[in-house]
């Protein structure tokens, strides 16, 4: 159980500022004094609102001058060079103090000095003091381990484009669900966000349920539409499955009487038939040979053919589909591609996909596929997981410094515990994707040959 405080005062400090300190952007302020480390206070906003959000701990208080490089304390807190030029001609150091930030269970309406602007970057007295505990930080005890040295040092961040970014949609996360995820994302890279993101349903991809209904959709299901209508709307929603999937489906053949539903030209051709309804006729192996041959001429045949449909092929159609080496797969199996691809939007590779595309019926050789990403997921998780439990198994003192591991100690280490046992060849591998600016699961110090190279954890790769 959380111990608790009791908290008589507050530092008052600008808006953005506390903002800033709660999202997790920053572990400093500048008040106007020196804070003496281990002291507690709630962090009171300036514009004399009365609500208070978070409190804080200091940590550590330095008193710096010109000479040290503005432009890196810069890019290390939320303040522009040009403030900090400002705030020096003023009173000839800067205070700056580092801040263990924990929120709030909620909104706490506190009544203090009136005159508040005259107290910026003060401490003042709270009428009624809180009671506090350390249950929720904002930052881990790690990443802020980690910031607290970067900054003492004044080393250049890791990601400053990455923090640029972030700042340039902000904003935007407010309104639109794919900004707020990527927001989230970057957050959690950045160690601005403690423990494991909570992936919220994107709304923008709920289109993917309605996959199987769709392809399973019969006149008798849907008062007031025709097969035709039934069909058309199956098409529309396979080729943006299709395409989301990663193919590039060419927009100049849209099905209708005589025409072919779906065809993709990267990266390879494939010619797709959709048939909603309840079954799959016989003549669609027919069918699909007969209409692919009329638009795509001598292509044709290099194609990769796809029949998708519900239910389950006739025996007769099966056998047609192996002559004619088309492949078929269940209205279901595609949502589970589709699904598999939201989930994990890199693990779906159609290269490879395209061994599994075998003619006949083949929705067991797509689980198969799902099956192996999935494993090849889990196995990326596990050794993230190795690094994690390599950092955690060490003291506070070397916590404090942030280690990193070899290839050979985090080898060791994964294969204590899994089987089959991986060398040093393939961990390597694992470790420099993982460590990959565009996957950022583990942060990488390079050495001068690959046996060099040292690996630190950085976030979970979250499976389900």
């Amino acid at each position: 159980m959380n111990q608790q405080f009791s908290i008589p005062t507050a530092l008052c400090l600008p808006v953005p500022d506390i903002e800033a300190l709660i999202q997790g952007r920053t572990i400093a302020a500048l008040p106007k004094m020196f804070i003496r480390p281990g002291q507690r206070f709630a962090l009171y906003p300036a514009d004399s609102s009365g609500s208070i959000k978070a409190w804080a701990k200091c940590e550590l208080c330095q008193i710096l001058d010109e000479t040290k490089p503005l432009d890196i304390l810069s890019k290390l807190t939320i303040w522009t060079p040009k403030v900090l030029k400002e705030i020096l001609q003023k009173q000839q150091y800067l205070f700056l103090a580092y801040l263990r930030v924990y929120q709030l269970p909620q909104l706490q309406e506190i009544s203090v000095n009136p005159n508040i602007q005259e107290k910026l970057g003060k401490f003042v007295s709270l009428l009624n003091s809180l009671t506090v505990s350390e249950a929720n930080p904002v930052i881990n005890d790690r990443t802020f381990a980690q910031r607290k040295r970067q900054l003492e040092k004044l080393e250049p961040p890791l990601h400053h484009e990455l923090e640029e970014l972030q700042s340039a949609i902000a904003s935007l996360s407010i309104s639109q669900p794919a900004a707020k995820l990527l927001d989230d994302d970057i957050k959690v890279f950045l160690g601005w966000s403690s423990g494991k993101l909570i992936k919220q349903p994107n709304p923008d991809l709920a289109w993917i349920n309605d996959i199987t209904k769709l392809g399973d959709r019969s006149i008798e299901q849907d008062e007031g539409k025709n097969n035709y209508q039934a069909g058309t709307d199956f098409e529309i929603i396979a080729r943006r499955s299709l395409n989301f999937l990663g193919f590039k489906v060419e927009e100049d053949y849209k099905g209708g009487a005589g025409g072919l539903d779906l065809f993709c030209s990267q990266p390879y051709p494939l010619v797709c038939e959709c048939k909603a309804g309840k079954s799959i006729p016989d003549r669609a192996v027919e069918e699909l040979d007969r209409i692919g041959k009329r638009h795509l001429k001598e292509n044709y045949l290099q194609a990769v053919r796809l029949i998708i449909g519900p239910g389950k092929p006739t025996k007769n159609l099966k056998e047609s589909a192996e002559i004619s080496k088309i492949s078929i797969i269940n209205v279901m199996t595609l949502q589970k591609l589709v699904e598999f691809k939201a989930k994990y939007p890199g693990a779906i590779n159609l290269v490879e996909l395209r061994q599994y595309l075998e003619p006949g019926q083949i929705d067991y050789r797509i689980d198969e596929y799902i099956d192996k990403a999935e494993r090849e997921i889990k196995l990326r998780s596990q050794i993230i997981t190795a690094v994690k439990e390599l950092f955690e198994q060490d003291n506070e003192t070397a916590k404090a410094t942030h280690p990193s591991f070899t290839v050979t100690e985090i080898r060791v280490h994964y294969n204590a515990t899994h089987n089959p046992r991986l060398n040093d060849e393939v961990v390597h591998d694992l470790l420099i994707e993982l460590s990959s600016p565009l996957t950022g699961y583990l942060g990488r110090i390079k050495g001068s040959d690959w046996n060099g190279n040292h690996f630190y954890f950085l976030r979970d790769l979250a499976i389900n």
